[in-house]
């Protein structure tokens, strides 16, 4: 769905990404991982059409994303940044509702979807909350379930970019996010994901992209990209990887 070849990005100060060669899949979530300053966010913005690249190019179906108008683009690509805010005293439902502004659905139709993604983010006991009243993780949800708005239904021709949708999470409402993003990627939604867990990411992502200095050190399923040699390299911390016994996937031990 959202393909980027030899993509690159670079500032005053160097190159922040280089040669980044990725495809995001319907049906799928790819987890990327990796250091702070290693271009993640750098990646996010570009995958976005919000930087303009160095050089590459990133198409969206078969369109170049360049070539999208902003209405069309809102319709097919949602994103939700690192920090979202707003200064104003909309209530939850308001903002939730927001994400419907690019559709001509109707207020019916709208209602209910948003009555759904407030349900999914477990926010529908505080619809009728201010903004300004919540809590770093309440606000986080709040805006996810904005974009799950925007892109809804989900469809194999739309893609979801969160950069660190669980930071200001507790570990219940971790978990219960990172479902709701593997539902709707069983819709048929593409999504790719910024977490620095890498036991999250191992459990909820199909694949990771590992990056280190605006460049890719690994991609693939989490049993290929989390090896305690690569992870030393990117991360410099002595790991040790064994199967969660109830759920399979890898398990990061840190020594």
């Amino acid at each position: 769905m959202l393909k980027a070849t030899e993509l690159s990005v670079q500032h005053a100060n160097g190159w922040r990404i280089r040669d980044i060669d990725l495809e995001l899949r319907s049906g799928e979530i790819l987890g990327v991982i990796g250091p702070n300053g290693a271009g993640k966010s750098t990646l996010f913005g570009a995958l976005c059409g919000d930087i303009r690249p160095t050089s590459g190019d990133i198409m969206l179906g078969a369109t170049p994303l360049a070539a999208w108008s902003p209405e069309a683009r809102a319709l097919n690509l949602a994103v939700l940044p690192q920090t979202s805010t707003l200064s104003f005293a909309f209530t939850v439902r308001q903002v939730a509702g927001f994400g419907r502004l690019p559709h001509a659905t109707g207020l019916h139709t709208d209602t209910r979807i948003v009555d759904t993604v407030l349900d999914l983010c477990d926010l529908t006991e505080l619809a009728q909350r201010h903004y300004t009243t919540l809590s770093g993780g309440e606000r986080q949800r709040t805006h996810l379930a904005r974009i799950l708005a925007q892109l809804w239904p989900a469809t194999s021709d739309k893609v979801l970019l969160l950069d660190e949708p669980t930071s200001a999470l507790d570990p219940h409402h971790q978990h219960s996010i990172l479902k709701v993003i593997r539902q709707m990627a069983n819709q048929g939604l593409a999504v790719a994901v910024v977490l620095h867990d890498m036991n999250l990411a191992a459990r909820y992502c199909d694949r990771l992209l590992l990056l280190k200095h605006g460049q890719m050190e690994g991609l693939g399923s989490p049993e290929e990209v989390l090896c305690p040699d690569r992870l030393k390299a990117v991360f410099d911390l002595d790991v040790l990887i064994q199967e969660h016994p109830v759920h399979g996937h890898p398990l990061v031990i840190y020594l």
